[in-house]
């Protein structure tokens, strides 16, 4: 499968969340990325729990699709082949504080001088300006300061972060569109561009209507809970055993769910009859649905919502996820060296991009890509006696080797 990002090269500077997802989706894409990680123990998620044995499955789950060269970044010898890397790369991303790439002596201006088409993009905390721009930003940092956690969770329960780190996984994101952006620009002008995004504007950008709410009226959003804050019905409703979500978006849905649940007259009903109503009266409503689905379980009711045009579905756990059988004909799984590794989320020509490699053993492809550099045996035996450049052990070869 030829992928549109094939024959960019990529020098992956990233650790942790943010920057890894980033480049993910860009190998997922057909892109070389080189991830280069500083000795002696490269990423420091590959120390992250949860394991399955020794193997990190944070670092597992981001790292897909990708070549790791480990060099000693505190070197001149190190920092040396780094450069020589840069010049011949596409792309350079990292998700250092601002003002961290330029101490090492890479400084996105003078790399745009040096290397006019190379696209550098930068993921930080809190942005490239602003009184905490040198400040360190987490995800969890992040989710209160934009005011996600204020809108997530109801009643005692808030604020409530959302259950996975959304705000990283949403940075890699945006910075990967920044990036290929970039790309498609760079062929018209033939000038790469220098990209950044932040932790804390990507979690202000995703907080939408209801941003845009508060800046119109001024009206301070609160959190609701699993419901929706204008629709209503719109949430979770419990059955006769499993909760299901139902989302209703318009009038004729409404009277269709009541006909659903066998109770047509309630679409008429003067409480409920128009949004706003609804939404004033969103707890009895609730009452009377949950009376109707009291009767059967949530197997009978998702197919026969869904059926007659309402969205619905279940509300899996994880365990529950993956032998649901649309998750299944979605082939989101793949095994690559007895590993099970999410693919990335897109189709290319109908089929799904594939996970093109699987996470790689800390400087499992140093050697490689520093022979293709030009490092002759002798040299690269060098390197790696004075500690310059890391190679797996012969522990972790063996077990690779296994694999």
């Amino acid at each position: 499968m030829h992928q549109p990002l094939t024959g960019v090269r990529v020098i992956d500077l990233t650790r942790a969340l943010a920057g890894p997802m980033c480049t993910a989706l860009l190998a997922d894409m057909g892109a070389e990325v080189l991830k280069v990680e500083a000795l002696p123990r490269g990423d420091g998620a590959r120390m992250f729990p949860p394991y399955d044995g020794s193997r990190s499955l944070y670092f597992t789950s981001l790292n897909r699709g990708k070549k790791s060269v480990a060099l000693d970044l505190r070197s001149g010898a190190g920092m040396s082949l780094l450069r020589r890397l840069i010049a011949g790369a596409d792309v350079l991303v990292e998700n250092f504080r601002p003002g961290v790439l330029a101490d090492m002596g890479l400084a996105p201006e003078r790399l745009r001088v040096e290397h006019p088409r190379l696209v550098i993009a930068g993921i930080s905390g809190y942005g490239p300006v602003g009184p905490e721009r040198a400040t360190p930003g987490l995800d969890q940092i992040a989710q209160g300061m934009s005011g996600l956690m204020s809108l997530t969770g109801a009643g005692e329960h808030t604020p409530m972060r959302v259950g996975v780190p959304i705000i990283d996984t949403v940075s890699g994101i945006v910075a990967a569109y920044g990036i290929a952006a970039a790309l498609a620009g760079r062929n018209a002008t033939g000038q790469g561009s220098h990209i950044q995004t932040s932790l804390l504007e990507s979690a202000i950008s995703i907080l939408t209507f209801q941003a845009q709410d508060y800046l119109s009226t001024g009206h301070v959003p609160r959190p609701q809970g699993n419901d929706h804050p204008v629709l209503a019905p719109y949430g979770t409703f419990a059955t006769a055993d499993h909760p299901i979500n139902i989302a209703l978006g318009s009038l004729s849905q409404w009277t269709t769910l009541c006909e659903v649940l066998g109770e047509p007259e309630l679409a008429g009903h003067p409480d409920y009859a128009d949004p706003l109503t609804r939404l004033g009266n969103r707890d009895r409503l609730r009452a009377d649905l949950e009376r109707l689905l009291a009767a059967h379980p949530s197997a009978h009711w998702i197919p026969r919502v869904r059926a007659a045009g309402i969205p619905c579905g279940p509300i899996h756990a994880l365990d529950q996820v993956f032998t649901d059988p649309q998750v299944q004909a979605l082939d989101m799984v793949h095994h690559l060296n007895g590993l099970p590794l999410l693919r990335g989320p897109l189709w290319a020509d109908d089929r799904p991009v594939p996970v093109h490699s699987a996470p790689p053993e800390l400087g499992a492809d140093t050697v490689d890509t520093l022979t293709a550099l030009g490092l002759s045996q002798e040299e690269l035996d060098d390197l790696i006696e004075r500690a310059v450049i890391g190679v797996p052990s012969t522990e972790a070869a063996r077990e690779e080797g296994a694999a």
